[in-house]
């Protein structure tokens, strides 16, 4: 019993940490009121910023790439306990983000910007729908699963853990991946594109088009013909207008 709550406070602390660094993350891609931020005033040379930069994004890509795979958690669960293997994960990204945060270096330089009050306001909108669908998102498919808080809780309760069936609600009819669709609305709408933010926005998007690749595979292994059906009848990121019935 000690060992299981053991396990559910940790996994509550470390979705903590997760939803601090999500709101911190709303605040520092749209300069807000943080100590930290995407834009700003360049502090080194171009070419060692943009180094630096490229280097941190690189880092939470593997990071949060690589202890996904399925033969990472294979290997990974036989020293980490499979009730706190997501937790870990959801921690060990939210740490990187924070390495991200404090020691991203802006460029500086407007690479375009939108002065026409209503494109502005239009854009912002755009900014807070995409940070918006990210987080509904997660509740569609099981927010609390995904951010290890299940994994924590049933084995306290006494009860089994099982896999989530393969659904499509809401967003997931129109698109296979809403989340991603979110986080590319919510690193793109900016009334303001600078040098930093260009290259955030062009190296996060290279990454969640590798990153579908991945985690696609992984899902075909796990639901099979369903998902490939799936996968054939809807688009991957942009909707089509055609809803999907499943």
């Amino acid at each position: 019993m000690v060992k299981r709550l053991a396990c559910f406070v940790y996994g509550i602390l470390a979705y903590l940490i997760f939803f601090g660094t999500f709101l911190y993350a709303i605040a520092f891609v749209g300069g807000f009121a943080v100590p930290t931020r995407l834009d700003g005033p360049p502090t080194n040379s171009t070419m060692a910023a943009l180094a630096v930069d490229l280097a941190l994004l690189g880092t939470f890509a593997v990071q949060h790439s690589v202890m996904a795979r399925r033969w990472f958690k294979e290997w990974w669960t036989q020293f980490v306990p499979w009730t706190i293997e997501r937790s870990t994960y959801v921690l060990l990204a939210s740490l990187t983000l924070w390495l991200l945060f404090w020691q991203w270096r802006p460029l500086g330089g407007a690479i375009w910007s939108v002065d026409l009050p209503a494109a502005r306001l239009l854009l912002w909108a755009l900014f807070a729908a995409g940070w918006a669908i990210v987080l509904l998102s997660t509740f569609l498919i099981d927010h609390f699963d995904l951010f290890g808080l299940r994994q924590v809780w049933l084995p306290l309760v006494g009860r089994a853990y099982t896999r989530r069936a393969f659904v499509t609600p809401a967003f997931y009819r129109y698109v296979r991946h809403p989340l991603y669709l979110g986080f590319l609305l919510a690193f793109w709408m900016t009334p303001v594109m600078t040098a930093a933010h260009l290259a955030f926005a062009l190296t996060t998007t290279a990454y969640i088009l590798v990153a579908i690749q991945l985690e696609e595979r992984d899902l075909v292994h796990v639901h099979g013909a369903e998902y490939e059906e799936y996968r054939r009848t809807v688009p991957m990121l942009l909707p089509s207008g055609r809803r999907v019935n499943r």
